[in-house]
């Protein structure tokens, strides 16, 4: 890769100066064996979608239908190009890489066979960051069930997936778990369920738009997540009982957090706020905690949310070592009607359970940093939750791909955020990693390849799909170094010392 010129060093260094006024901080102010790493997932992020025996998934299916595009049908290329992406890793002083095994690409059936091609690519990815010193931080599953799975009982509304999901499981942990000591079982559990499911948009999976009193659409979301539960604990279960022993690693479960605070100081906003904690934390949490759903749930849903056997209860209850943390934005809470952040076709079932508005907290976007949102979140958990380990999974900032390399919102909303990590850790939260979303330029979820949360640019209009370091690339390189005196009055010269000249990005 090209040398990062002068110009951008100083360009990093006048943003970093200027943009918050935050304490300064390195990396020696975590602790040591804090992770930080970087984050992509195999559909966005491998691409080879009909090579070498990888079957289709439903992620496969729905892009093309949603997006009207070749979806991840190429992607990055990460397959094909994994040593060249582990070497901008490496080069980085990236800690740790967070990325998902393709179920249909390691057993293209779903379940029976496995695909030799796949099983070696796996393992040859896990070695090659081995030998650069990356810890692999393995997600089983990131939306991408194999089609034949949909097509022959529709995912995870059916409770034969615990037995598929847990056989899956079983070969990664027998083939990989030598070398890999931190599993996520599910992405992003919360969401998946809320949008995929009782929202029916993607994935695969589709449910016409109806009413609770007639149809389905409001009863899959809680089905899909509580078969997400049940599936977790089963994977969990299986560790702990035949590799844990051996392997010695931690299994964790992944869900969408958002921050939330009250839109006003009134009684009805808080209560509203607490409300919306119950379902979107407490919903997945309070089973892995303490056994079952939050009283709120119950009373709301009644028959509509499935029950725990004393049995199911005992399993999913300390089923995750870990809890994995997806957080991007924060939201205002409000009891009054408001237009909502999200989009028209989000599940309005789900948010009429709730019972409350959700509006955007920045002040233009969204997007807008609001890192005090990410350390309530963790101090929240900390406080209702018996502080559980914390790996941050992915975080990041999304802006137009053709934004090129000067991603100085990214550095800002990146350097916030870590600081508002670390005021966590000082106030007793067990946050032990934090992920940025994304390594490069990935298929996007929401926005194909118009949108990218990369550190790394990719030239998605060429073949070679080259990679070139944005500002926020150089900026983290110089923070794990531990080069980066966060705030530090004199950051110009640490920058343009570490990257005047350098060959390493």
């Amino acid at each position: 890769m090209k040398p990062i010129s002068l110009f951008m060093s100083f360009l990093v260094a006048i943003v970093l100066a200027t943009s918050y006024n935050i304490d300064a901080f390195t990396r020696n102010d975590f602790p040591e064996d804090f992770l930080f790493g970087a984050a992509t997932s195999a559909y966005q992020w491998e691409g080879a979608a009909d090579e070498e025996g990888r079957s289709p998934s439903v992620w496969d299916t729905t892009s093309h239908c949603y997006n009207e595009s070749i979806g991840g049908d190429i992607a990055c290329d990460g397959y094909n190009k994994y040593k060249e992406d582990v070497k901008l890793m490496a080069d980085m002083g990236l800690e740790a890489f967070r990325f998902s095994i393709s179920w249909s690409r390691l057993i293209p059936n779903g379940r029976g066979l496995i695909n030799p091609k796949g099983l070696l690519f796996y393992k040859n990815l896990i070695k090659e960051l081995r030998s650069h010193g990356i810890e692999p931080h393995v997600t089983l599953y990131h939306y991408d069930l194999p089609q034949s799975l949909e097509d022959e009982y529709g995912g995870w509304i059916n409770r034969k997936i615990i037995e598929d999901f847990t056989a899956f499981a079983d070969v990664c942990f027998r083939e990989f778990g030598e070398d890999v000591k931190l599993w996520t079982t599910i992405n992003e559990a919360t969401i998946f369920a809320i949008a995929f499911y009782g929202q029916g948009r993607r994935f695969g999976h589709c449910t016409p738009p109806t009413n609770c009193s007639a149809g389905s659409s409001c009863m899959e979301t809680y089905i899909a997540g509580h078969n997400i539960l049940l599936a977790h604990a089963s994977v969990s279960n299986l560790y702990k009982l035949k590799y844990k022993s051996k392997q010695r690693g931690s299994i964790g479960l992944s869900m969408f957090a958002l921050g939330l605070s009250p839109y006003t100081n009134s009684k009805e906003d808080e209560t509203a706020t607490q409300r919306a904690k119950a379902f979107l934390f407490g919903w997945m949490l309070k089973p892995l905690v303490f056994g079952d759903y939050p009283d709120e749930m119950k009373r709301t849903l009644g028959s509509r949310l499935p029950v725990f056997s004393e049995e199911e209860s005992e399993k999913v209850k300390g089923s995750a070592d870990f809890i994995g943390i997806v957080h991007y934005i924060t939201v205002y809470v409000t009891n009054r009607p408001s237009p909502s952040i999200f989009p028209s076709n989000t599940n309005e079932a789900f948010f009429a359970d709730i019972g409350a508005y959700i509006i955007s907290a920045g002040t233009s976007s969204p997007f807008d940093a609001t890192p005090w949102g990410l350390e309530d979140v963790l101090e929240y958990l900390k406080q209702s939750y018996n502080n559980p380990p914390i790996y941050i999974l992915e975080n990041g900032r999304a802006m137009k791909h053709d934004s090129m390399l000067q991603d100085t919102p990214r550095v800002e909303y990146i350097q916030a955020y870590i600081g508002a990590v670390l005021n966590a850790i000082k106030n007793g939260s067990d946050t032990r990693g934090y992920f940025v979303w994304s390594m490069l330029d990935l298929y996007e979820i929401d926005g194909g390849y118009k949108l990218s949360y990369g550190m790394y640019y990719v030239n998605f209009s060429e073949p070679g799909l080259e990679r070139s370091p944005k500002l926020s690339a150089s900026w983290y390189t110089g923070f794990l170094n531990g080069t980066i005196d966060v705030a530090s009055q004199d950051i110009t010269t640490q920058l343009q010392s570490n990257f005047s000249g350098s060959s390493s990005l």
